[in-house]
């Protein structure tokens, strides 16, 4: 099984003494030996600033993935795009660009899909797919825990707006020594969700590790579901990050093996 490189390249943390520049956003880079893998492209071209000062070569990425149809993760792709000019394959679902608002704000790709350049190949997918051995595109998450994925704003389907349940909101389910390690943007679909899907995909039975925005803010009852949940499913060590607020990591410290993110963390998976 190859190591990978996980590089967290936007976040809305930044390190003391470590001068990267943030943005409430996410971008994470996966290195795998065979490809190199975008997931998201935070909110704007900062993310190549990132990459630049880390001496990272953006040149090398053969794939993006999209976790979902929000300009705080897609709003960096065409900048990517228009600077590096190499073939990559872009994965999303299906209803990754259609129109989303929330409060009466356009909050969706800030692009339409056919401003895409040619280099950009465009595979939209409900479904798994395979980027390369030990990295799986999870497609639409079963939405089976009733206390996780409320919706969030509204999203224009048929001409007609309604409830956005993002049913777009996917992740990367990554194979370790150690187990399944998961990777996701903000979990709109549930962590818990996300992560008993990967689990079933994978046949895996030990977690690595989680890390990503987890889309909770306050205690209540789905704070308590999710502690509980994440533990029955084993597991053990969290990187949360983006859309999770302090006191969600303070809760989650009482629990498991909590870890900071910030841009610029990188992880040998």
């Amino acid at each position: 099984m190859a190591e990978m490189k996980l590089t967290v390249l936007m976040d809305n943390n930044t390190y003391i003494d470590r001068y990267y520049l943030g943005e409430p956003a996410a971008c994470y880079l996966l290195e795998t030996g065979e490809r190199t893998i975008l997931l998201d492209t935070g909110y704007s071209a900062c993310t190549l600033e990132n990459a630049r000062r880390m001496g990272g070569d953006l040149s090398r990425v053969t794939d993006i993935v999209l976790s979902h149809g929000h300009d705080d993760h897609t709003g960096g792709l065409l900048p990517f795009l228009s600077a590096f000019p190499q073939p990559v394959r872009l994965f999303a679902h299906p209803d990754a660009f259609l129109p989303k608002r929330f409060d009466g704000r356009s909050v969706g790709v800030p692009f339409d899909p056919a401003a895409l350049p040619a280099h950009a190949e465009l595979r939209l997918s409900r479904g798994p797919a395979e980027l390369a051995p030990g990295v799986l595109f999870l497609g639409e998450i079963p939405r089976t825990n009733p206390l996780e994925a409320p919706p969030v704003g509204e999203t224009l389907r048929g001409g007609t707006w309604e409830p956005d349940r993002l049913l777009d909101d996917t992740a990367l389910a990554l194979a370790t020594k150690s187990g399944l390690f998961l990777l996701t943007g903000c979990s709109h679909a549930g962590i818990c969700n996300m992560l008993q899907y990967a689990l079933s995909l994978t046949g895996e039975t030990r977690v690595a590790g989680v890390l990503g925005g987890l889309h909770l803010f306050e205690s209540g009852p789905q704070l308590d579901f999710v502690l509980a949940r994440l533990a029955q499913l084993g597991a053990k060590t969290l990187y949360p990050c983006h859309c999770t607020s302090l006191a969600v990591k303070h809760a989650l410290c009482g629990a498991f093996d909590v870890h900071e993110v910030g841009v610029g963390l990188t992880l040998a998976l």
